[in-house]
């Protein structure tokens, strides 16, 4: 008996769950469909800010390795082991500085898109032509502006990539040969390095001033 009523008892729970399930899936698309444009254009605004100031924090932190770098190449070191600590420190922030980075880039490139396909939507449905031309050249304007975030951060992902790697396997390096020999056979490696992270700089400013131009033309004017 007690293993038919829990037989019965499982099999109502089934479509029970089903049922929940269902009732969640509506919820969160109802959600997602009600939200305005201006809570999405603020979504967006909200993501270029996280990454605007992830630049000026990396900013920040490529400087420091590069004085690090320098401090520890420097010719007649005394004290190599401080000085690779410091270094290796700094190496190590900026590894977690770029996965923030790429997850912050990727969640504002969503953001914009699912901005640019709803504004497509709505302007679908005016009746009046004026507002209609009106739409049409804002979203073209703004898309354009919005575009060139996308175009220069590819140049920054590929740049970022490539110098958290060279520093990754420099640390490694000099982990293993931390002599003044060491040193000295990666000076050239080492120098091109800072001039990387220079490059990388460069990559992100222009980034950064593709943010501000499309957070002007976002912005509501007071």
């Amino acid at each position: 008996m007690r293993e038919q009523t829990q037989t019965i008892m499982k099999n109502s729970i089934k479509p029970v769950n089903t049922i929940l399930l269902l009732c969640l899936s509506v919820v969160f698309a109802v959600t997602a469909c009600s939200t305005t444009g201006m809570q999405r254009s603020e979504n967006v605004q909200s993501t270029m800010q996280t990454v605007d100031n992830d630049i000026k924090e990396i900013v920040v932190q490529l400087d420091a390795i590069g004085a690090s770098l320098d401090e520890l190449t420097k010719p007649g070191q005394a004290d190599l082991r401080k000085a690779f600590d410091l270094f290796s420190d700094n190496a190590s922030g900026i590894k977690k500085m770029e996965r923030d980075f790429s997850k912050h880039a990727s969640q504002m490139e969503d953001a914009g898109k699912v901005y640019f396909e709803e504004w497509d939507k709505d302007s679908q449905k005016y009746d009046n032509p004026d507002i209609q031309r009106r739409s049409n050249e804002r979203r073209e304007t703004l898309g354009q502006t919005y575009d060139k975030i996308a175009q220069n951060n590819v140049g920054v992902k590929e740049a970022f990539q490539n110098y958290v790697s060279d520093i990754n396997e420099i640390d490694r390096f000099l982990s293993n040969d931390l002599t003044r020999d060491g040193i000295d056979s990666i000076s050239t490696i080492s120098d091109n390095v800072v001039n990387n992270g220079t490059h990388l700089k460069n990559e992100l400013q222009s980034l950064q001033n593709a943010i501000e131009d499309a957070r002007k033309e976002m912005r509501q004017q007071s």
